[in-house]
Order: C-alpha cells, then structure tokens, then sequence
C-alpha cells in the first residue's frame, strides 16, 4: 500500500490516520516478511498477527461510533474519502466535477486508494493464523444509532463504500466520488445539517456539529401558513442564490418559532443549507465564525434563538456589527435568522422616552432620541420580520384535531376537545406547543382528565 505517495488525500485526522497508517505499515512489512521468509513461526508472526488483531479491534470500534456495516475496511476508506477537505473535494461540493489540473491529482491518489480497497487480506490472515478478519469484511449493524451522523447519512456513506468497492477503475471511483461531493459536500459542513460554536483544543472558536436533530417537517407545522410562508419564501430565495434578507420571527411563546427553523434545516439540507446556533455570550466569536465558511459553497444560517437583552447588556452591539456596518461586506452565502419573544430585542424604558425632569433620578441621559435610536437599530437591521400570534379557542382546538388525527388517536371530538380546554388552562395557555404536549401526553396511554384539572 503506497500511502506514502498521497497528494491531496496525504492526512487525516486522529485515530483515522492512525489505523490507515497501521494497515498500510502492516501490509508492508507483512510483503517485506514473505520475501524474506522471515514470517512464519517467528516472534515477527506473533507480532504481526497481534497488530492485525488490533486493526480489527480498530474497525469494530469505529463500525459502533459511526455505525458502518458490510465490508468496514472499505467503509474506513470512503469516510477518509468523503470528510477530507483539499483543494478538489472544497471544490466539487455541491457544485459537481470542476475543470483544471487539480483533477490529475485526485486521480492519482485514487490510484492508490484503488490498492487500499482492492488488497487481498486472505494470504496474510492465513499465513498469521487470523480467523477474526472475516467478521469486518461482512459487519452486521446493530440496532444502535450512529453517535455521529444521521441514519441517512451513514447509509449513504456505506453505499459509497460498496460503490467504490465494486469500480473497476480509478477513474470510475473519481467520477462515483465526485458525485458525492455534489450531492452532499465534504467534510463536517457536507456531511452535517447543524452545529453550535465550540472552543477547540487551543481556546479558539470552532464548529462543532450536531449530530441529531429534531425530524421537523414545514408540514407537521399545523396552522401558521402565512408566517410560514414568508419564511419559505425568504429561504428559498437565498438557497437559490438570489438576494435575502436577515430574518426575524418574533410572537407568543410556544407558537413555533424554533421548529420553524428545525424545518427549514431538514427542508433545505440537500440544496446545500446549513444551520449554525449561536448563544449571546458567543457573538464577539461571530467574525472568526464567518470567516471559517465565507469560501465554502454552502449556504449558511447564523441560528439565534430566543434572542433578547436586558438594557446592560451590550452583546447587542457585536450583533450590530456583524449583520451590517463593519468594514467587511458580508458573506452572500450567511444569513441571520432569530427567533424572540420581544418584537424589539432590547429592553426600553419609559426613561428612555422622556424628557420629563422629574425622572432625572431614574435615567441621566441628555439625548433621549439617540438612545430610543440606539436600542431599535438592531431589530431594523432584520430585512423580515415575521409574527407568530397565539391561537384563539377555535384556532387552539383545530391545531388539537388535527395533531390527534396525524397521530391516530381516536377519541369522539366533544371529549377531546374538553380534555384539551382543560389541559391548556393549567399548562401554559393556548398555543401550538400546549396542543402538542397534550397530543403527547395522550399518545403516552395516560387518562385525559388524568392531569386535565379535574
């Protein structure tokens, strides 16, 4: 195995490069042992096999934290394949095959990686007494989700994986792994629809992805179609490539807002969508945020959710500048989306508002209008702003009818309709979410007037 001849695929990261690096030193001294009958019934056997064993141990591993199946080896290959970010895999996501000399690169280290998938492991098992390979060339999943990625995703790679295994030449896996590229990008940004802002191992602000999230649909979404509708309309133009704006969702609690977002993430992933959340106290990270993805061919949602400030704090500010009024133009491919309970996010006073002299004690300001100013600039630099109301009585109890149906729970219409105007009254008012712990707690098998007050 000539690992040592990469060019763009030349490294990977931590316990990945570890194992290519132990088959492939493995494979070569298991070769250099043969030709020098130096293998059989020595210590260097024994070592030998015990470095094999490891090398399983390694494959089982990572089946459980990825949960691979079928031949793991081959598995192993195509995820360095499909989360190395070069100069050719950047290039071809989402975008597809790209013109240049980049591409006799990559098919020369598809050459290699031709070896990796077509190595024969039969004669070294049988020389070194190894029975166990056999269990990663066939790996059975278990029912156990991948700690990692979605259900989805992780089949996909274990059908590339059978894909490239079966191509019969380097340049039939080059076009099969660019389609990949295409269809999904690379890397953490391909291969994830979320993440949240981290700290590294240096102290910097990194990426981190959210492996699972909530299956929202738009449609499981009852009522709230012209909200919806806006927003749908805001996101689509921006994953099209036409001119969006920021976009603000603000209203009564529990009406919503944040599965709005979760939707659009699952609705808009497969044309290139990502969702970033970040918390307040992160947004003085939000310049090394963006320049991490301003180059990338995906389209990204800064996610702020819940967003609101007292009037001493002043993280607003680092919003401010981030959205529009630093030097640097902002990336066409990010968007600011945020959900609030406040139509205006930041605290005001009615000190705010007066010049009376009798409330000098309570505000020292000499410029009131500056400061009313000051405090409503940032929610005018949201180009959308959409409200989400909390339904009356009629709306409440379709939005119950109608998630009952979806889930089939039957009950005659008069007594779930009681049940509910029960249930609301002790938790937490009409809204979408009170209906939807109610269908919840039905769908639990509990009695409705159980916890409905009575």
């Amino acid at each position: 195995m000539r690992k040592e001849e990469l060019i763009l695929y030349r490294t990977f990261q931590g316990e990945k490069d570890r194992l290519l690096n132990e088959v492939a030193a493995l494979a070569a001294d298991f070769e250099d042992g043969i030709m020098n009958r130096e293998v059989g019934g020595t210590q260097a056997e024994r070592e030998m096999a015990a470095r094999l064993y490891d090398c399983i141990h390694g494959l089982l591993e990572l089946a459980g934290t990825y949960g691979f199946h079928g031949n793991l080896w081959h598995c192993h290959l195509a995820h360095l394949l499909v989360t190395h970010e070069n100069s050719y895999s950047r290039g071809c996501e989402m975008r597809g095959a790209i013109p240049g000399t980049i591409n006799a690169a990559a098919l020369h280290d598809l050459e290699v990686f031709k070896e990796f998938f077509d190595y024969d492991f039969a004669p070294m098992c049988e020389r070194l007494h190894v029975a166990g390979f056999a269990m990663v060339q066939d790996y059975e999943g278990n029912s156990l989700e991948s700690r990692v990625y979605n259900t989805r995703i992780c089949a996909r790679i274990c059908e590339l994986a059978r894909k490239l295994g079966r191509a019969a030449a380097p340049q039939e896996m080059k076009d099969i792994l660019t389609d990949f590229y295409r269809e999904y990008g690379v890397g953490k940004l391909g291969l994830h629809k979320c993440f949240r802002i981290d700290r590294d191992a240096e102290g910097e602000a990194c990426i981190r992805p959210v492996p699972r999230i909530a299956h929202v649909k738009l449609e499981d979404l009852v009522g709230y179609e012209i909200p919806k509708q806006k927003l749908i309309d805001n996101t689509e133009a921006f994953v099209s490539g036409r001119p969006a704006n920021n976009c603000l969702l603000f209203g009564d609690a529990g009406t919503g807002k944040s599965s709005c977002i979760k939707a659009i993430a699952n609705e808009y992933y497969d044309r290139g969508l990502r969702v970033i959340e970040v918390y307040k106290h992160q947004f003085q990270d939000l310049n090394k945020v963006i320049s991490q993805i301003k180059g990338r061919n995906y389209k990204f949602i800064i996610f702020m959710d819940d967003l609101s400030f007292e009037d001493f704090e002043i993280e607003y500010k680092y919003l401010k500048a981030v959205i529009e009024g630093g030097l640097e133009k902002k990336p066409e491919n990010v968007l600011i989306y945020a959900t609030s309970n406040r139509r205006h996010l930041i605290r005001e006073n009615y000190g705010d508002k007066t010049e009376d002299g009798r409330l000098s004690e309570v505000r020292q300001d000499m410029h009131t209008s500056d400061t009313v100013q000051e405090k409503l600039s940032l929610v005018y630099r949201f180009g959308v702003t959409i409200y989400f109301g909390a339904p009356d009585k009629k709306q409440f109890q379709g939005i119950v009818k109608a998630l009952a149906q979806r889930n089939g729970i039957h009950m005659p219409q008069e007594e779930l309709l009681a049940a509910a105007n029960k249930w609301e009254l002790s938790h937490g008012g009409l809204s979408g979410r009170t209906a939807q712990q109610f269908i919840d707690y039905l769908r639990g098998g509990m009695e409705p007037d159980a916890e409905c007050g009575t």
